[in-house]
This record gives C-alpha cells, sequence and structure tokens, in this order.
C-alpha cells in the first residue's frame, strides 16, 4: 500500500506542533504556601480557559483574608505573559513580563524596564514543591529574594 506523500507531510507537520508554553505551566495550578515568621502567604492558581490561568497570592491574618496581588498567565501567540497587578504599587495598574524560558518544571519572566523585579522565576523542585524568585537591580544593586512553596493539594 502506498501512502500519499500529500498525506505523510500533513501527518509530519501536525504530529511535530509544539505543546502551547501554557501547557507547559499547567503545573503551577493548585494552591502553595510559604511559611513565614509572619505567617502563612498562600499563591493559589487556576486555570482560566484554554490560554490562561488565574492566580492570586494572599495572607491570612487574625482569620481575615489580605489580598497581596492578582496574577495572570496568559498565552499571546507564541509567548507568554506574566502579568501581576498589586494594589498599592504601579497606580494598581498590571505590568506586563514576557517569557524568557517556559519547560515543564522551569517558568521565567522578563521585564527590563520595571523598577523591581525585572526577573521573575518559578521552579517546579516536586510535584508538592516549587521556589520562586524575583530579582533585579534596584537602587543601583543587585537583588534577588527566594520563596519556598509546599503544595497544599498535591
Amino acid at each position: 500500500m502506498r501512502i500519499p506523500l500529500t498525506f505523510l507531510l500533513l501527518a509530519l507537520a501536525l504530529g511535530c506542533r509544539n505543546e502551547p508554553a501554557i501547557e507547559k505551566a499547567r503545573w503551577l495550578a493548585g494552591t502553595w504556601e510559604q511559611q513565614t515568621a509572619r505567617g502563612s502567604v498562600f499563591e493559589s492558581w487556576q486555570r482560566d480557559g484554554d490560554r490562561a490561568l488565574a492566580g492570586q497570592s494572599y495572607r491570612l491574618r487574625a482569620g481575615d483574608t489580605v489580598f497581596l496581588e492578582s496574577i495572570r498567565l496568559v498565552q499571546e501567540g507564541d509567548r507568554l505573559l506574566y502579568i501581576p497587578t498589586v494594589s498599592d504599587q504601579n497606580d494598581s495598574r498590571p505590568i506586563r513580563f514576557a517569557s524568557k524560558k517556559i519547560t515543564g518544571t522551569e517558568l521565567v519572566f522578563e521585564n527590563p524596564a520595571h523598577d523591581f523585579p525585572q526577573q521573575i522565576t518559578y521552579r517546579r523542585v516536586r510535584s508538592d514543591s516549587l521556589v520562586a524568585e524575583i530579582a533585579g537591580i534596584q537602587n543601583g544593586k543587585a537583588r534577588r529574594e527566594v520563596f519556598a512553596m509546599k503544595g497544599r493539594n498535591t
């Protein structure tokens, strides 16, 4: 049996399509907790349609939820955008960070024009833990903050 060349080329092209970047970031979905001296800080992510994840970070204080920021992770063309909005920063406007590296275990976003941070990274350590990092230059000095988090529903 002979298979037409057109069919083979079409099958090859469909089989070689890259997985959308948002699919490589789906491991972020869930609730993550970082324990600090001032109590726990949570980051919660959920699927928002086929091309986005919606996230929020918050802390619990005296039984109340105090929201720190909302975040959108959005597939735009071949790129993934990390878009945080912090109520007491940047006049409450969202800031866009473009993907620099997206794998099944690491997400790296950059915005060189932002004051601080200029880079945001998430690294999956295991299925139940991740390390988030913000880094850049602030007041002329290199600065980096690391946040080790455990999954609460993994």
